[in-house]
């Protein structure tokens, strides 16, 4: 795998060592559902087959263990430090991506009856808030832990996206009201 073949999963997979280090592929699945899972969903059989290739392409060592479960613990090499900070210093030119399937829905609702409609606002008002909790909860979990506070960064990016998406279908579910 050469550098110009790398994935943005790549990436994710050496970022995640870079500061945990030496992991298995479960390690990675435990911590990218804590962090970085909230705001980059990507199918987590990737962190069980992205490890062995960068292993091969020689950014990640990999020590497997003799007996019982044969785990494979996986840590970055030097090349794949170098292959990270390159990446993380790339400007961005993509817009960003958000994938809603409730704005997909949402785009769809000329197509809808009103009571559809009025429970895609409800059960989106629902989740936001229920999220907004959760971002809310890892804050204060994590106020103060100075060693990961830069981790604590796109988390602020959340609690404010989650707070914008909240307002706008609190007021489309006020628009849909039938009583106004």
């Amino acid at each position: 795998m050469s550098r110009d073949r790398l994935t943005v999963t790549s990436f994710v997979v050496l970022g995640l060592i870079a500061l945990r280090g030496p992991s298995t592929s479960y390690d990675l699945k435990r911590a990218s559902g804590h962090s970085i899972g909230y705001f980059w969903p990507f199918p987590h059989a990737q962190l069980y087959s992205e490890p062995r290739k960068l292993a091969d392409a020689g950014l990640l060592t990999v020590e497997e263990e003799v007996n019982g479960r044969r785990r494979q613990t996986f840590s970055i090499t030097e090349e794949g430090r170098e292959a990270l900070a390159a990446w993380l210093d790339q400007p961005i030119t993509d817009p960003m991506q958000i994938r809603d399937v409730a704005e997909l829905k949402l785009f769809f609702s000329e197509l809808m009856g009103p009571d559809t409609e009025r429970r895609l606002a409800a059960g989106q008002i629902k989740q936001h808030t229920a999220r907004l909790a959760e971002y809310h909860s890892i804050q204060e979990r994590f106020a103060d832990r100075a060693d990961v506070a830069s981790r604590m960064v796109p988390l602020e990016l959340g609690i404010a996206m989650t707070e914008a998406a909240l307002a706008f279908w609190v007021d489309l579910a006020e628009r849909l009201d039938p009583e106004d």
